[in-house]
């Protein structure tokens, strides 16, 4: 039997717990979600450094899965659109069952290798996409059917599972494996399981991001200010990392178009924001790379 899917030997009478008891049976559980991704950071880490320079070459961040597996996995891909104005057409979440399955349980999808297969072959896939593959047991048909399709592709495939020594982690490219043990509730993997899958995929992504030029310090520089409390982060963020007031990032991030990056360059270097745009390109859009070319710049002027 699957780790994942085992009876808890800790909780065999949980239905008899008091409800504090069992909501605080339920949140410690959860710690041991946090440790599984610790020990495979070191995995989380190659696979970033395998995954960035094809995204930087145009590459798509491809997710799949079935379940709550898929719908994590299309959860994290939507909000780099809006956090690191990641291009909508550079992200795609496949589930088993289509988009019907990220809103009511089409279960019997997961269990097709073909449709599996012939998801990704419809998103075309190529070498320069990165396919992150999401499945608790590891051993899920439709995943797997992905799996063999995004390798004849040439795509970089990595696993995420939740069990040791499952078919899915040991076929990709890189597999990272999950070792979250036996549900609270057996086979619930929606708990720690998932929650682990969680942190792994924001980890991955935001690691990816950063290394994209999205960040400068710890900043989110790179965000789409779409409502009033993005609007007012786009101006904490230009003040931070400026040091300025906040009439003045007010104003230059008008002339920017809300573009958080764009001003701090304009703002710190004491140019146009044509200038700053330009230092920005040539720099691939990291902030630091463009201020630093400015401060070399100036110290070779006679």
């Amino acid at each position: 039997m699957l780790k994942t899917e085992q009876p808890n030997a800790d909780h065999p009478e949980l239905d008899l717990y008091s409800d504090e008891a069992l909501v605080k049976a339920l949140v410690d559980d959860q710690q041991l979600a946090v440790r599984a991704v610790q020990a495979a950071a070191p995995d989380l880490a190659r696979a970033v450094a395998a995954a960035v320079p094809r995204l930087r070459a145009g590459g798509r961040l491809v997710t799949v899965g079935a379940g709550t597996s898929g719908r994590l996995g299309v959860l994290d891909g939507t909000e780099l659109q809006p956090t690191f104005s990641w291009p909508t057409e550079q992200v795609l979440g496949l589930i088993a069952g289509g988009r019907d399955a990220m809103f009511r349980a089409i279960e019997g999808a997961e269990d097709s290798h073909e449709l599996g297969a012939a998801d990704v072959d419809q998103a075309a896939l190529g070498p320069r996409d990165v396919v992150l593959l999401i499945a608790a047991s590891g051993t899920t048909p439709y995943v797997l059917g992905a799996l063999q399709a995004a390798r004849h592709s040439g795509a970089l495939t990595v696993a995420l599972a939740n069990n040791p020594g499952s078919p899915l982690a040991a076929q990709a490219d890189i597999g990272i494996t999950l070792d979250t043990g036996p549900e609270v509730i057996s086979g619930s993997t929606r708990l720690k399981a998932g929650t682990a899958q969680k942190i792994a995929l924001n980890a991955f992504s935001s690691a990816v991001m950063v290394r994209l030029h999205k960040v400068y310090g710890n900043l989110m520089v790179d965000m789409k200010a779409t409502n009033a409390k993005l609007l007012r982060r786009t101006l904490a963020l230009t003040v931070r990392a400026c040091g300025c007031d906040e009439a003045a990032a007010a104003q230059m991030l008008q002339r920017c178009g809300q573009h958080v990056k764009l001003a701090i360059v304009a703002l710190r270097a004491g140019v146009e924001p044509s200038v700053a745009q330009a230092w920005l390109d040539a720099a691939h859009g990291s902030v630091r790379a463009a201020l630093d070319g400015r401060d070399a710049a100036a110290h070779r002027a006679p």
